[in-house]
């Protein structure tokens, strides 16, 4: 049974191998400085699809079946599915999913719900629940662009806090055995509230969420920065990282090996991209390749991740309300305990 330290925070003490990651993107993000690592880059937007909408569904299935075939499974040794997207009603995971038979959780925490998908995933391996689930989460461009902002044929120009919707898809398979790396705690996240109401500055908005939970989670494990071998956030970019950096100092607290996905996923000084990085398949991309080759090189052997989503919505948007945010914390390690 897990070990509740703190109200937020747990320790497992099963193990929560992950055996198998996968990652597909786009054209714009195979040009960023981690484009050689993913495992499929997509050849346009709509990938031969109709529409954006039923191209994100095409990147889920090739992610599912990349993920399955890495890990020869086969989807009848899959005892779920847990993934979610930024679509309404999560359409694109739904249909993404709906032809293979896998029992499904859809859950949705933004940009944090891959880190969401983890904790939920582990808690049913350690509880006894599950032997093996994926866990994935998907944006596109295209597709977040038109619901959360404006058409994308008016080419409206975006602020420099603005960030760039990922166009990518990550899954995992988390199984009660193998080789590791392991998930051995969770901090789960507070719903904060930053007063902020710019959809074009993201980054400020979720930034205290991701301060909330990372300080709880130093003070329940007894650790800080100094404990881990990186400390990585998810698409809070430049600016949200910089807004963390500073909270932590401001409490004293030595900022080291401290990265953020959205900050890694594109070269900010040659592409088009503003601050950085967001949706829900930035910081699933990113670990199912850059964060899980390091580990699998023994580049990496401790990793606190830290997944941050703004829960904004096109109606909570145009009634002017303030964008609440999360961040879901997970130790990834590369032994157990």
């Amino acid at each position: 049974m897990a070990q509740k330290l703190e109200r937020q925070t747990y320790k497992f003490h099963n193990t929560i191998s992950i055996n198998a990651e996968y990652a597909i993107v786009g054209r714009e993000e195979e040009e960023g400085p981690l484009g050689s690592l993913f495992d499929e880059v997509i050849c346009d937007d709509n990938c031969s699809a109709k529409s954006y909408e039923l191209s994100e569904i095409d990147l889920i299935k090739k992610c599912l079946l990349g993920v399955m075939s890495k890990a020869d499974f086969e989807p009848n040794q899959v005892d779920m599915v847990i993934g979610g997207d930024l679509l309404d009603q999560l359409t694109a995971t739904t249909f993404g999913v709906k032809d293979y038979g896998f029992p499904y959780w859809g859950i949705y925490g933004a940009c944090s719900t891959f880190s969401l998908g983890l904790q939920i995933g582990a808690v049913s391996i350690e509880a006894g629940c599950a032997d093996n689930v994926i866990v994935s989460a998907s944006s596109h461009f295209s597709t977040s662009e038109r619901q959360y902002r404006t058409p994308l044929e008016l080419g409206s120009q975006s602020p420099p806090t603005a960030q760039r919707t990922v166009t990518g898809v990550g899954s995992v398979i988390l199984s009660g055995r193998g080789n590791g790396p392991y998930v051995t705690y969770i901090t789960k996240g507070k719903v904060i509230d930053f007063d902020q109401n710019d959809p074009f500055d993201m980054g400020t908005a979720m930034a205290p969420a991701a301060f909330d939970t990372i300080y709880n989670h130093f003070k329940a494990t007894n650790t800080s920065f100094e404990d881990y071998d990186a400390v990585f956030t998810g698409d809070l970019a430049s600016i949200g990282h910089d807004i963390v950096t500073r909270m932590f100092e401001e409490k004293k607290f030595k900022v080291r090996n401290y990265f953020d996905c959205g900050s890694l996923m594109y070269d900010r000084e040659n592409q088009y991209v503003n601050a950085g990085g967001s949706g829900a398949g930035c910081c699933a991309s990113v670990f199912c390749s850059y964060i899980m080759k390091m580990f699998r090189n023994k580049e990496l052997s401790k990793v606190l991740f830290v997944p941050t989503g703004a829960l904004l919505s096109p109606t909570s948007q145009q009634q002017g309300q303030t964008i609440p945010s999360i961040a879901h914390a997970v130790v990834i390690n590369s032994k157990r305990g």
